[in-house]
């Protein structure tokens, strides 16, 4: 399981809304000035992310705000997410441009590019109707670990 430090800013029956802030390692690598990914999270180092955890494994009048708090989130999720954002847009985008050329013989070239646009944007509306299908499902969600030590 991840685990991150959080902040805790506001906290409701059944959950708790955590501040995160991203914070870059680049400070202790050999390479610092000579990596694109250093010069990126430059940009985005210190940039605070809102999460909402659910507390049904414990009081949600346990914790105060700015009470510091662990979160986690399992691999398997972090995996199935990516899989999902990166790979079914790219999939619906394929299989779109190699279908409607076998559909449309006579605008082969132009339904290729047509099928391509279509499915990529199929594939990022699937996307969004499954994160918001998983939106309120305990499983999809960072668990909350307890306070941090």
């Amino acid at each position: 399981m991840l685990t991150e430090t959080a902040r805790v800013v506001a906290v409701e029956p059944g959950k708790l809304w955590v501040e995160t802030i991203r914070q870059s390692v680049c400070g202790t690598c050999v390479a610092q000035k000579g990596c694109g990914h250093g010069l990126l999270n430059q940009l985005g180092d210190g940039h605070r992310n809102y999460l909402r955890v659910s507390t049904t494994d414990h009081s949600s009048d346990a914790f105060q705000v700015d009470d510091q708090v662990t979160i986690g989130v399992p691999e398997h999720l972090l995996l199935r997410g990516s899989a999902v954002l990166y790979l079914l847009p790219l999939a619906c985008m394929l299989l779109a441009s190699l279908t409607l050329p076998t559909l449309l013989p006579a605008m082969s070239e132009l339904a290729s590019i047509g099928g391509a646009v279509s499915g990529f944007a199929t594939g990022l509306l699937l996307v969004r109707w499954h994160a918001r299908y998983h939106q309120d499902n305990p499983d999809f969600q960072p668990r909350l670990l307890g306070l941090a030590r």
